[in-house]
């Protein structure tokens, strides 16, 4: 048994480092010192350009190809290993500060000097991340989709145990989460939420990876759980009921409160707002806690050598340590969070069923009547 957990906490510790921090620890060889706030934010921040490793003076890095349209120079379209080679600029085009609202990403230099964003089209890492997230996902669930294809009708056909696997697990989110939540109109709404749940939960698993292709915290990056939360915005709202509208434009309420000044009305279409935007900062803040708090210790280790070898190894074992616990912490997360959003979402959405619950309590009504 403590073979079991020292080899358990031995692939923890070895998970805990990044590649990132090893180029840190060549930065802090070389005498430049360790910059935390460039470290933790290049591998935060969206980039042209997913850097795997470093093996000497050669970085090993996937270049992706920038697409952007200038309304001066029309389209450009070029590989980023241009960047790459030109010190980050290049045909025009050169990084925004690190600490501007475009950090990271390129603008273009007018002629007078000024700098313009231009129009963006480029596969950075994030949206390589989804793809390659997604095929993971299609490559999970299609074979047992496709077993069911074919044996459906037939009652005898027994399935594999990866495909009952693959039930268990789509039965666990539907009979748990949405099933209850939603209520007899579940199976409308069970394809976005089966696949909200299992894109956050894999994406989730894929940031803990450090190595390629995973490392990239999708689910931390605030424009992807803002399409999440939109996604479940129109779900809502979109799909909602009458009585749902009527609950919000006309609540049951003493008038004063409705009319002359329509007081709970605006508070209950503020309440439409605020949902998904509690959906879209509750992953996100989670998510990037959880990698910041893990990078930080990580380069803390850096730090400490550079300072001494005495402090250096010190901080290693304290880091390692905190670190173990910090990534079967964030395990657990990655669950949470995806169940967390998939409970909400459902819950949001079987408020805006309420016609099908209000027409079942009328029916037991009358008929107890006509008993009586």
């Amino acid at each position: 048994m403590r073979r079991i957990f020292f080899i358990i906490a031995m692939v923890m510790a070895g998970l805990c480092f990044d590649p990132v921090s090893c180029f840190a620890l060549s930065e802090t060889e070389e005498g430049e010192g360790v910059n935390v706030q460039h470290i933790i934010f290049e591998h935060m921040l969206d980039s042209y350009t997913w850097h795997i490793t470093k093996v000497g003076d050669k970085d090993i890095a996937v270049y992706l190809p920038v697409i952007l349209y200038s309304n001066t120079s029309g389209w450009h379209v070029f590989s980023s290993r241009r960047l790459h080679e030109n010190g980050g600029s290049y045909e025009g085009f050169y990084p925004a500060p690190e600490d501007s609202a475009h950090a990271y990403k390129l603008m273009e230099k007018m002629p007078d000097g000024s700098f313009v964003r231009p129009v963006d089209l480029s596969l950075t890492k994030m949206g390589l991340a989804i793809i390659i997230n997604s095929i993971i996902l299609l490559l999970l669930f299609l074979p047992a989709a496709k077993w069911y294809r074919k044996h459906r009708g037939d009652t005898n056909a027994v399935p594999s145990k990866y495909v009952s696997f693959v039930e268990m697990l789509v039965g666990m989110v539907e009979d748990g989460i949405i099933k209850p939540c939603i209520g007899e109109n579940y199976k409308k709404f069970s394809p976005y939420l089966l696949t909200a749940f299992f894109f956050i939960f894999t994406s989730n698993l894929m940031s803990l990876l450090p190595i390629f292709p995973g490392g990239v915290g999708i689910t931390a990056n605030m424009s992807i759980t803002m399409f999440l939360a939109l996604c479940t915005f129109i779900a809502v709202n979109v799909f909602g009921s009458r009585e749902y509208w009527k609950e919000i434009l006309w609540p049951d309420v003493p008038t004063w409160l409705k009319a002359p000044v329509p007081l709970m009305p605006l508070i209950e279409l503020i309440g439409i707002f605020t949902k998904p935007i509690a959906l879209m900062i509750r992953l996100f803040a989670n998510m990037l806690g959880g990698h910041m708090a893990m990078l930080v210790l990580t380069v803390l280790i850096f730090i400490g050598f550079s300072a001494g070898a005495a402090l250096g190894g010190s901080m290693t074992f304290i880091s390692v340590l905190f670190n173990i616990f910090m990534y079967a912490l964030e395990l657990l997360v990655a669950y949470i969070q995806a169940y967390v959003f998939t409970l909400l979402s459902a819950v949001f959405i079987g408020s805006a069923q309420i016609h099908h619950h209000k027409k079942e309590v009328k029916t037991t009504e009358n008929s107890e009547i006509k008993e009586q």
